[in-house]
């Protein structure tokens, strides 16, 4: 297949050396037939997708076949190599980063020296990534930096999300899967408890049935998601009330999610034995007896 040779590299414009990523540069090539790279060892990381055309990747030892949709990821100090197809040479973009919060982030997209390739399929997300990436640097502005990190993080996300779906993920048991929505069940509530936030609302932010959803948390936990949330809020009512004396019990109920300040007393009695009025009164009388 004949492709033009083209090549191009736009660069960080803002130098932060304070930052826990930063993105270095980023760049587009359709390479020429059988072009090859290295072998040769990088200080930073550095991760194809290829777009189009084919060729082949090796690293610790492994030689892999790439094609379009297909990811690598050169982690520093690795000796690697890579060479475009001799028919079919691949496209690709490329975006280099290094920093004290890069290992964790290529982490979190399930890439490392074992498994640095990823397939994102036919799917356009990864390809935009990287484009606006490159976009950014080449326009240059201020905030050019930070633009290229939320890119950058969108990026791991979407591999991560893409490696879930891999056959190498296949072998996840139903307990597994279990416990990662119960997590996701308890991480929105514990996030979103200040807010009037509802079940139907968690439902549908993770996509599942209210019904379902219900069920689901009361046979893991034993409790039903409303009475999970109501404990607590009561509970960051409970430490705010010793913590916060500059508060009203109005202002604390609102801060826990409750806008009604007796629906929130009567609760507050219900699993505490005692008003919050009273409750901060002996938690005021304890203070003064241990000072």
């Amino acid at each position: 297949m004949n492709r033009h040779y083209s090549y191009k590299v736009a660069s960080n414009p803002v130098i932060d050396v304070f930052s826990g990523i930063q993105v270095l540069f980023a760049g587009e090539s359709q390479t020429k037939p059988s072009h090859i790279l290295g072998p040769k060892v990088y200080d930073f990381y550095l991760m194809h997708l290829v777009l189009e055309g084919k060729g082949v990747f090796t690293c610790g030892g492994k030689r892999y076949e790439l094609r379009a949709g297909h990811t690598f990821m050169i982690e520093p100090e690795q000796l690697v190599s890579y060479a475009s197809d001799a028919d079919d040479p691949w496209r690709y973009r490329w975006v280099a980063f290094k920093g004290k919060e890069a290992a964790p982030l290529v982490a979190a997209a399930g890439l490392s020296v074992l498994q640095p390739i990823a397939d994102t399929g036919s799917g356009r997300r990864a390809g935009v990534l990287y484009n606006q990436i490159f976009h950014a640097f080449r326009v240059g502005d201020s905030a050019a930096h930070l633009k290229a990190a939320g890119y950058l993080h969108l990026l791991a996300a979407a591999y991560s999300s893409a490696l879930q779906q891999t056959e190498g993920n296949a072998g996840i048991t139903a307990e597994g899967d279990s416990e990662r929505l119960l997590q996701q069940m308890i991480h929105y509530l514990s996030t979103q408890y200040a807010h009037p936030v509802s079940i139907e609302q968690m439902s549908e932010s993770l996509g599942y049935n209210r019904a379902y959803l219900s069920r689901f948390f009361k046979r893991q936990t034993g409790v039903t998601p409303v009475t999970f949330l109501l404990k607590l809020r009561i509970d960051k009512a409970r430490q705010m009330l010793r913590e916060r004396d500059e508060l009203t019990i109005e202002q604390i109920s609102a801060s826990v999610g409750l806008q009604d300040a007796l629906y929130f007393s009567k609760q507050f009695r219900r699993f505490y034995g005692l008003s919050p009025s009273a409750y901060r009164e002996d938690m005021r009388r304890m203070n003064k007896q241990s000072t």
